[in-house]
């Protein structure tokens, strides 16, 4: 049975027992017990989550939602485009040396009265991380495009997490990215 490796933030998190109940039957689904917060967080703790959870087959992974917050009075996002760029290819770079099948998604929308994140950098950055990943070979999932269907539906209250329906649409896209590897 092939091991399927979720990283990320808390939108992983929603998703993620979803997809390890569907897929059950045909993967071992693992992911890190712990928020992998920032895109430096997850690079902080890629392999040591390996080494606790096992060499993947696959792994679907996202990084974005922090980098992107602008803590009042913040004017700059957290993370520059730069440092996240670069984060994110080392993360990549870590994950490579595996030979596991990696697939990249996409930072999810927020409404437009959210505070602290816009959908305009959400997506200059989403872009950028799609290039970079095009040029490394590693597949990207939009979960971006998927929530921005029906934001009304896909977030909650909180105007950042994903609602019920919202983690299930995610989760129904994350699967079925992960099994044509399977």
């Amino acid at each position: 049975m092939k091991r399927v490796l979720l990283l990320g933030d808390s939108i992983r998190m929603g998703y993620e027992p979803l997809v390890r109940e569907a897929l059950k039957e045909k993967a071992e689904v693992v992911a890190p017990a712990e928020n992998g917060r920032f895109a430096k967080h997850t690079l902080w703790g890629v392999n040591l989550w390996i080494k606790e959870l096992g060499k993947p087959d696959i792994v679907h992974w996202n990084n974005g939602l922090w980098d992107l917050h602008h803590e009042a009075p913040m004017v700059e996002a957290l993370t520059s485009l730069d440092e996240y760029l670069e984060t994110l290819k080392r993360t990549a770079n870590e994950l490579q040396r595996t030979g596991a099948r990696i697939i990249f998604a996409t930072t999810t929308p927020v409404p437009a009265d959210a505070t602290g994140r816009s959908n305009a950098e959400i997506d200059l950055y989403n872009a950028a991380a799609a290039r970079l990943m095009d040029s490394t070979g590693i597949e990207v999932n939009d979960l971006n495009r998927l929530v921005k269907q029906d934001l009304n539906e896909n977030i909650c209250e909180d105007k950042l997490h994903l609602s019920e329906t919202g983690n299930r649409r995610c989760a129904e896209q994350v699967i079925e990215h992960i099994h044509k590897y399977l």
